[in-house]
């Protein structure tokens, strides 16, 4: 039993098909492509790949974009489900006000994170580090329950909107320094201590809460960027929202 998983996110899809709908279960095939480019993924990324037995999808790019993708798994016969976030799903319990508004990328990387921790016999909390187009912080207790998180914007947003907003800026090239003297350094600077600042809060408010210091968990395409300049210990995980994905699959798919 084949398993096909889909990170649609607001830049690039990302796809990994496994040996099985399993947490563990063996990579067998995995590629990304933006996504201006999906219209193209039947007749080049996926004119190849065995037909998959289940497909399970997490998509914040919007309904457009959910049936440019849903068009090209017309090559097989199977049908894909996508994730919508719920009260409670794989240990996890969703705090949020309204727990179907929930971004899916966020329930299903946290869904990943408690896992993985889990896996290993942690039982402390857990603070949750997405870094792509926009970043993401969400605080978990050690029992499991998602207290709330953060959005604020990733570097790319910062730079454009001071480009837009100020006379004289323009994207730089900058790099992160801790006293920067030319403003290419200054705006690549800022917006890396502001991203390592909100996590820093978040953890100082999570210790208060629990009463311990968190296990943090990072990922996201640019969370390699933005390792150099944490302040805190953190583990950086490649695809934890396919290991999300592959913990609510096992759940959801019998083989």
């Amino acid at each position: 039993m084949t398993f096909l998983a889909l990170d649609v996110g607001n830049t690039r899809l990302k796809w990994a098909q496994y040996d099985a709908p399993a947490a563990g279960a063996r990579l067998l095939a995995h590629g990304a492509v933006f996504l201006e480019n999906i219209d193209k993924l039947a007749e080049v990324d996926w004119q190849a790949l065995p037909e998959p037995t289940a497909i399970l999808g997490c998509v914040v790019a919007g309904d457009a974009v959910k049936r440019r993708l849903t068009e090209q798994m017309e090559i097989w016969e199977v049908l894909p489900r996508w994730v919508v976030s719920t009260p409670q799903e794989a240990g996890l319990t969703n705090g949020y006000d309204h727990p179907t508004r929930l971004g899916a990328d966020r329930w299903v990387a946290m869904i990943g994170a408690y896992q993985r921790l889990r896996a290993r016999g942690s039982r402390k909390p857990c603070l949750v580090v997405m870094v792509g187009t926009a970043v993401t912080v969400e605080a978990i207790d050690a029992s499991g329950r998602f207290l709330g998180g953060i959005i604020l914007p990733g570097h790319g947003i910062m730079l454009r909107a001071l480009e837009s907003g100020t006379a004289g800026l323009h994207v730089p090239t900058g790099d992160v320094r801790n006293f920067p003297t030319n403003t290419s350094d200054a705006l690549t600077s800022g917006g890396t201590f502001a991203i390592a600042g909100a996590v820093q809060r978040m953890v100082d408010n999570l210790t208060r809460h629990c009463g311990e210091a968190p296990e943090c968990i990072m990922t996201g395409g640019a969370g390699w960027k933005m390792a150099p300049s944490m302040s805190i210990d953190f583990e950086l995980v490649e695809n934890l929202i396919f290991d999300g994905l592959l913990e609510i699959a096992s759940r959801r798919f019998k083989a």
